[in-house]
């Protein structure tokens, strides 16, 4: 997995009011989720700012990272849990990491990248992945930057199934009856198919 650098400040001020003052200032409130917890047993989380510039190439990206988190020069391993936008404008409003290290597994969302022409293509038909991301559950240091997925052998109208994959040292936690793939028959596949009976 690749990894990205990101330096933040510590926040004491909370609530919406403060919110929107760090969002003024061209930053976003964010959280780091980890180890801590308060008497509850609930994860208490450290709440700390980092500028747009910062999470632009964390947040607007196809890939996973790693994220070494700086914050007021304390450093912290992480990835990125969840991220807010703004519903009409688009732009960030929080965003939540998850503290990570290297002997607790975590659950994330790995894309997938489809390998090699599939016999049904070769046969007319159309590929179409069906999901862009898979949920995987792993140390951190075994996740890969993305999954491949060998279609070659994958003919006409079939598909791949969640239950069909495995990854070395990954747990795939999405649904085994999810598809993940299909060659879906084209027009020109089923007159040819026709032609042939």
């Amino acid at each position: 997995m690749k990894e990205i650098n990101v330096k933040g400040t510590a926040r004491t001020a909370m609530g919406k009011k403060a919110a929107r003052e760090i969002r003024k200032n061209n930053a976003v409130p964010c959280n780091l989720y980890g180890e801590a917890k308060d008497e509850n047993d609930k994860p208490v989380a450290l709440a700390f700012t980092a500028t747009n510039d910062e999470l632009r190439n964390l947040i607007y990206t196809p890939d996973i990272y790693a994220v070494n988190l700086d914050i007021d020069g304390k450093q912290h391993k992480a990835v990125l849990k969840e991220i807010q936008f703004h519903p009409v404008k688009d732009n960030v409003l929080h965003v939540d990491f998850y503290e990570i290290n290297e002997t607790k597994p975590i659950i994330m969302e790995v894309p997938i990248k489809l390998n090699g022409l599939a016999e049904g293509v070769k046969a007319g038909g159309r590929l179409a992945a069906s999901v862009r991301k898979l949920k995987v559950k792993a140390v951190y240091t075994s996740i890969p930057e993305r999954l491949n997925i060998d279609v070659t052998n994958l003919g006409l109208g079939k598909t791949i199934k969640v239950g069909e994959l495995s990854f070395d040292g990954l747990e795939i936690i999405t649904s085994k009856e999810v598809v993940v793939c299909q060659v879906k028959m084209t027009r020109g596949a089923r007159a040819a198919a026709a032609a042939e009976n």
